[in-house]
């Protein structure tokens, strides 16, 4: 490996370290689903997205519930506080296709429908405040 990329992937690692994600993959649900509910706590602080969360009756919603659980438990292993002392938000939420069962509906006169049972997979990343206000500060510190 060149010393270019060496360079970039321990900065790359460095960055991995400081942050927290969960991903869920392969969850049953069509993409265009699991989007209209991740576009409503995209941004939000954690625990007001968890009672959004809970509170509306869509099955995606559970799933993304049980996603933000795990992503507030991979903070507490990784930085080792309380995830009520930081003040985490949801910084990113992906939804990609995942892979698509094809079976067939019987239709009229001997034809076949294809029927696309769709999966996707979800990507959540938290941010803490603290962090970005740090960030911010560090990147107008290099400007001036």
């Amino acid at each position: 490996m060149g010393s270019r990329k060496h360079k970039m992937a321990q900065r790359i690692k460095e960055e991995r370290k400081s942050q927290y994600m969960a991903s869920l993959n392969n969850c049953p649900t069509s993409p265009r689903k699991m989007r209209l509910i991740a576009d409503l706590v995209r941004g939000m602080d954690v625990t007001k997205a968890s009672g959004v969360l809970q509170f509306t009756k869509n099955h995606a919603a559970r799933d993304l519930e049980k996603l933000l659980r795990s992503a507030i438990a991979n903070y507490e292993q990784k930085s080792g506080q309380r995830w009520e002392e930081a003040s985490l938000f949801i910084k990113e939420i992906s939804v990609d296709s995942g892979r698509m069962l094809k079976r067939i509906q019987p239709a009229p006169q001997g034809r076949a429908f294809r029927i696309r049972k769709r999966s996707n997979h979800v990507t959540m990343i938290l941010g803490s405040a603290t962090s970005v206000v740090a960030a911010k500060t560090e990147t107008t510190e290099t400007e001036a």
